[in-house]
């Protein structure tokens, strides 16, 4: 049985997607409040898989998740891409006339802004957790206020589901990292199966030295998928990069961060590992 780490309760969006990338596997779910407590729990047992949302195509980046796992000692060996719909859901007994306040994490309610506004007597309240809001509201029969959520989340804490698919853009999708401790990565994906890195790294404030490491991973033919910018905590106009790529050629791809290291500061393997499918 694997113990996996998300943020959020039973029914959420974490869970989806830990269920989803060990399709078939026993699991045990560690519920955590926050992002924090997830590398925690790895840090405190080396054994536990933590399962952290980084991106998705309406709401962009999460910023703080990319220092949470440069600073975390852990190593990404996956990744999954699960779409995203949303239910609105209240209690049984209320309904559309009695509903006052909707309850959600703030990306959730961000992703469903226009139907919101098309609700403007209702109040949106933000939340640690799309599951957690509808447990909230069901254990504590909280009349009057609504949920943004899963449809299976609606389900599993016994909530009526108003209007199902809210969400602005029916294309949504939030790309998952699988990160665990470093030793035990060999276990969960084998390195020459792997086609996809993810790096981290500064680089002298000088002319063209992105366009240099760019055209180095252009010439080994090593694609890259995503480059984000952060900036450097106490040095003014400094960045760090996390950048995704993939490769087909694991021993290019090897020869790819030779060649670039001495162009970088602080280079680091965040992880290798597959390139996620794309689940519904």
């Amino acid at each position: 049985m694997k113990r996996v780490a998300i943020q959020g309760l039973t029914g959420s969006f974490h869970d989806m997607a830990a269920h989803q990338y060990f399709d078939g596997e026993q699991l045990q779910l560690i519920c955590c409040a926050t992002f924090e407590d997830v590398f925690d729990n790895i840090r405190r047992d080396p054994t536990v898989i933590g399962m952290m949302a980084i991106e998705n195509t309406i709401a962009g980046s999460l910023l703080h998740n990319y220092e949470l796992l440069r600073d975390s000692g852990t190593t990404v060996v996956g990744e999954h891409k699960l779409h995203i719909s949303h239910c609105i859901c209240c209690l049984p007994d209320d309904d559309w006339t009695t509903i006052q306040e909707v309850h959600s994490h703030p990306v959730a309610l961000m992703q469903c802004r226009g139907f919101l506004s098309g609700h403007p007597m209702l109040k949106a309240v933000e939340s640690e957790d799309t599951a957690g809001s509808a447990k909230d509201i069901s254990e504590g029969h909280r009349q009057g206020q609504a949920a943004i959520c899963s449809a299976a989340a609606a389900r599993l804490y016994g909530m009526k589901i108003l209007e199902d698919h809210i969400e602005d853009n029916k294309h949504n999708f939030t790309r998952f990292l699988v990160v665990c401790n470093p030793r035990k990565a060999d276990f969960l994906r084998p390195l020459d199966r792997t086609n996809k890195s993810s790096l981290v790294f500064s680089l002298p404030h000088e002319e063209g030295s992105l366009s240099q490491v760019l055209s180095i991973l252009s010439f080994y033919k090593i694609n890259m998928t995503k480059i984000q910018s952060l900036p450097i905590i106490g040095h003014e106009w400094e960045y760090l990069f996390y950048v995704d790529v993939t490769y087909d050629n694991l021993t290019r791809y090897r020869q790819s961060i030779d060649a670039i290291a001495p162009l970088t500061k602080e280079l680091k393997i965040l992880g290798e590992y597959q390139n996620g499918r794309q689940c519904e």
